[in-house]
């Protein structure tokens, strides 16, 4: 229900506005509103994301255009996350910029989003420690298989190293970034 109100929204280049006093109203300017966990400050027909931004340590993911947050993002990331990603299974979440370069269109998670990570750096220290990567590392959505859990599974780090958003939050994502765009993800 929501979703189809704020496509009727977007649609006429309206966006719902909360006034210091409590009450909402209409208007075309770009001012924030919620879509579930995701704060969203600009049109999303006119967005136009140049750079994702990660902090790990606030949890949040953020969108970009021209230095501009047009989007925030509550996330989980993998279950040890505190650290850059030294190898296959150590389940942390990398750190560094990486492109986002494609779409993993058999994932076990709604719509994910690969990020090439690793890097000619990272394979270069994995090698230096005779130690493999690993790879794999996307944004996505919630388990194919049982997506009610997100409420709940956004408040914990449960991925192997991958950064979880919601099912919506992943959709507006997907509509909002395009292949190629820079991800620069830091504790």
């Amino acid at each position: 229900m929501l979703r189809v109100f704020l496509a009727i929204l977007q649609s006429l280049n309206l966006l719902p506005i909360v006034l210091t006093n409590g009450t909402t109203r209409l208007s075309k300017l770009a001012l924030p509103f919620f879509i579930g966990s995701a704060f969203v400050f600009s049109s999303l027909s006119h967005a136009a994301v140049d750079l994702v931004k990660v902090d790990k340590s606030k949890r949040r993911m953020y969108l970009l255009d021209n230095q501009v947050v047009v989007a925030e993002f509550q996330i989980a990331l993998g279950k040890s996350p505190k650290g850059h990603k030294q190898q296959e299974g150590d389940q942390k979440t990398p750190e560094g910029r990486y492109i986002l370069d494609y779409i993993k269109t058999d994932s076990a998670f709604h719509l994910s989003i690969h990020i090439s990570y690793p890097n000619n750096s990272d394979k270069q220290q994995a090698k230096q420690r005779g130690v493999d990567p690993g790879g794999m590392i996307m944004i996505h959505g919630q388990k194919n298989w049982h997506p009610d859990f997100a409420p709940i599974a956004q408040q914990f780090d449960w991925t192997d190293g991958c950064i979880a958003i919601t099912n919506d939050e992943m959709q507006l994502f997907a509509e909002m970034v395009k292949l190629g765009t820079p991800i620069e993800i830091e504790w």
